[in-house]
């Protein structure tokens, strides 16, 4: 389908559904729409859900740009169990017994992973390794060095406490694995431990409040879709550009 010059162009903000990959919701993007020129900002895993940034037409130019922004995670540790993808979906490596921690003793690790510090990257990521994407390595069962990152967390909250299961809020750096975060919280303590949900909230100043569901996605007129992008005029004003 070629496309005419004038393509519509700015950030169609979508809700991801759980089970499909961040490219799953650009190809049906592409699809309603009739636009080939459509990118999205910030992977979520198949397991995720939530907000899923898509730039289209000139706005494909700002990806780099709305990628760098800190984000806001929702999310659940299952204690007690390791995985080797440090999420739900992965195999399971060992299994511990969970203490009867306190509030302080909880927030006690959820601090040792506040401010400014440093993430090992998982596997199962798409940094690459000598131009091969990781993930594609540790399906091979192949296990390579990974430099450490800096990353930080601005703020965090504990909204829910009930063994094995510890749901959060972060809001945290661009290149932040919430999976590693979970991961090291739960070896600060003691027994190890998953992410076993997450949902994106917030990405810059972009909210799931105008986030369409992926069913809207696939059964909206294009035109209807082009109206609920955010323009490209409008995000410079959210910038204070």
């Amino acid at each position: 389908m070629k496309e005419p010059n004038n393509v519509a162009s700015g950030v169609l903000l979508v809700d991801k559904a759980p089970g499909m990959t961040s490219h799953d919701v650009v190809a049906i993007a592409r699809r309603s729409m009739g636009i080939k020129k459509i990118g999205h900002c910030g992977t979520l895993d198949p397991m995720a859900t939530g907000l899923l940034m898509l730039v289209v037409g000139r706005a494909t130019k700002i990806q780099d740009l709305l990628m760098s922004e800190d984000k806001e995670y929702v999310g659940t540790i299952t204690l007690g169990t390791t995985t080797n993808t440090q999420d739900a979906e992965g195999e399971v490596l060992e299994q511990r017994e969970i203490p009867e921690f306190n509030d302080n003793e909880l927030r006690t690790a959820f601090d040792q992973y506040s401010g400014e510090f440093e993430q090992i990257p998982p596997m199962v990521s798409a940094i690459k390794k000598d131009g091969v994407p990781l993930y594609k390595l540790a399906r091979k069962g192949k296990e390579v060095k990974r430099d450490p990152r800096p990353v930080y967390v601005t703020s965090y909250e504990l909204t829910r406490a009930e063994y094995p299961e510890v749901d959060f809020r972060v809001n945290c750096s661009k290149g932040f694995y919430v999976r590693t975060y979970a991961h090291d919280i739960g070896a600060a303590l003691g027994c190890g431990g998953h992410l076993s949900a997450l949902r994106r909230t917030r990405s810059g100043k972009f909210t799931l409040e105008r986030a369409l569901k992926v069913d809207t996605l696939k059964e909206a007129g294009s035109q209807e879709l082009i109206d609920s992008m955010v323009s490209l005029a409008e995000i410079s004003l959210m910038r204070g550009a």
